[in-house]
């Protein structure tokens, strides 16, 4: 496996980079007209599909959402904003982080919602995980999201093994 990694070429940060907005709608909110939690994670799961799917250029599947904030409410009516970009890769993987906002449109005043880091993994024709090309660095930012993304990759691994009893 590790020859075959090591002929796959790099790919830029910013090829992976996209962004994503969504009215809110009655279906996303509760009766109180405040979005439900869980409808902004299937959105960030979608901001996260598409930036890894850019990078790996194959289909890929979500394998944890590893850490979600909330620190603003969003509202029925507003834009949700979805700003997401692949932070790491290792052999299959890929940590996706996706930024959100909410921009109340009548006002004009954009708001930051909370941030998610998404785990998505790259398949092959079989369904199986397959290697994914290494992510080539462009600016000090882009290798800080790396090196954090690999210090929660770490952390991701070794909680599965205290779970697994490994």
């Amino acid at each position: 496996m590790a020859k075959q990694t090591a002929k796959l070429k790099g790919k830029k940060v910013s090829l992976s980079k996209s962004t994503m907005m969504q009215v809110m709608s009655p279906f996303d909110a509760n009766h109180y007209g405040y979005v439900h939690g869980g409808s902004i994670m299937r959105y960030v799961d979608e901001a996260a599909f598409v930036s890894a799917t850019r990078h790996a250029r194959r289909n890929v599947v979500t394998a944890c959402i590893d850490h979600f904030d909330f620190v603003n409410p969003v509202h029925l009516g507003d834009l949700l904003i979805l700003k997401a970009s692949v932070n790491f890769v290792g052999h299959t993987s890929m940590e996706v982080g996706v930024r959100i906002e909410a921009e109340d449109t009548v006002k004009g005043e954009t708001k930051f919602v909370g941030r998610a880091y998404v785990t998505m993994v790259a398949l092959d024709d079989l369904g199986k995980p397959t290697p994914v090309q290494p992510l080539v660095l462009e600016t000090p930012l882009d290798k800080e999201r790396f090196q954090r993304g690999e210090e929660r990759r770490t952390v991701r691994l070794k909680e599965r093994r205290e779970r697994n009893g490994r």
